[in-house]
């Protein structure tokens, strides 16, 4: 496996510099195959390293943007079928997986920690929505772009955060039960919020958008977490096959956005990426301190400043599809997903390095679970 992996290394610098090569002497058409599979191959070789594992998706997605900005032709239609009109499917697949992940005791735990779970979901809906907005007016983006940059601001946090705080050392049964609440409470807030901060740039009717949540979001959760219920542990293969599976489909979501809203990214593009960079990057560093000054505990500000900063990409991208019916609003939720990934994994590692007490890397997802449980008094 050693060997296989050191092949796998090397070919990927070999087919970068190739495709560098053609690129800067030919044509970027040219190189595009060969920078395409160096992407695949990197993907591969740091899915096989335990230590960088986490940045294996981020490669993923970086292979499906290569591949949608050079052949987009392959992510619009099929036989005149519109690919834009999977998206909600596919979401809805992601966040069925989520749902098979929490239980009951997820949502009770929030009678336990209070404070921490009020001042979580109070800055997640707080901090970030008015982050968007200003960052929108600051960069002078315009129309359907500013809508989306208003957009991801204002989407709850999704699972990639309770997988960063458990790298950190952080409070994972923290960060399930905001993530849990701030979904179920997206149906109201995310409407509000795009109704006060973004109409301005596009027309926001709150029923369609309250009804697209329920049905997208929350009626997947809920049956997920009924499937959770019932099979108490017995569908192992789920709990493997889900998270893969969902990988996959936020790979192509942002293949099929990026693929229709090709020429709009070449134009803002650079733009866009450094507005959700630092989108991003307050987020964390906001939702750190508010936390902190409020109060709480090291491992519970990490929570908090995790459940700020990453929201669900995959919520906003579809939410621009069907609601705003733009790709171009949902090119922010496009590019914040895998920034997010890579930073929220930087952060992870620097954290783990610096845990707030001894052995707090040893608490598990199970774990966590079981404490929540025995607090609950299931």
């Amino acid at each position: 496996m050693k060997r296989f992996r050191q092949a796998l290394g090397f070919g990927a610098i070999l087919l970068g510099g190739v495709g560098a090569a053609i690129w800067m002497l030919a044509s970027p058409l040219a190189a595009s195959v060969w920078v395409i599979a160096a992407l695949a191959v990197a993907a591969i070789w740091v899915n096989l390293g335990k230590d960088i594992r986490t940045y294996a998706f981020s490669l993923w997605v970086f292979s499906a943007v290569a591949l949608s900005m050079f052949y987009p032709d392959l992510f619009g239609s099929w036989h005149g079928y519109q690919l834009t009109r999977l998206i909600s499917p596919l979401i809805q697949i992601i966040m069925f997986g989520v749902g098979t992940q929490l239980s009951l005791a997820d949502f009770k735990r929030a009678f336990q920690m209070p404070k921490a779970v009020s001042i979580g979901i109070v800055a997640q809906f707080a901090i970030m929505p008015s982050l968007g907005f200003a960052l929108a007016k600051l960069f002078g983006f315009q129309g359907e772009v500013a809508a989306g940059v208003v957009l991801i601001g204002s989407c709850p946090s999704g699972i990639a955060s309770n997988v960063m705080a458990y790298i950190s050392g952080a409070n994972v049964a923290l960060s399930v039960t905001i993530t849990s609440l701030t979904t179920l409470l997206a149906p109201v807030m995310t409407p509000l919020l795009m109704k006060t901060l973004a109409d301005q740039y596009v027309t926001i009717q709150f029923s369609a958008m309250a009804l697209d949540i329920l049905w997208m979001i929350i009626t997947p959760v809920v049956a997920g977490l009924i499937v959770n219920r019932l099979s108490r542990g017995k569908a192992e293969w789920l709990d493997h096959a889900l998270p893969v599976v969902s990988m996959a489909c936020i790979c192509f979501i942002i293949a099929i956005i990026t693929a229709n809203s090709r020429d709009k990214l070449l134009q803002v593009g650079p733009l866009l990426i450094l507005a959700a960079i630092l989108h991003n990057g307050f987020g964390y560093l906001l939702g750190y301190w508010a936390a902190r000054l409020l109060g709480l505990a090291e491992r519970d500000a990490r929570v908090v400043s995790f459940e700020v900063g990453m929201q669900n990409g995959g919520m906003g991208s579809a939410l621009a599809i069907n609601v705003l019916k733009s790709s171009d609003a949902a090119l922010a939720s496009a590019i914040f997903g895998p920034w997010m990934n890579i930073s929220g994994s930087v952060l992870a590692s620097f954290w783990r390095k610096r845990l707030p007490r001894p052995g707090a890397l040893k608490v598990s997802f199970q774990e966590a679970d079981a404490d929540g449980r025995r607090a609950s008094g299931e």
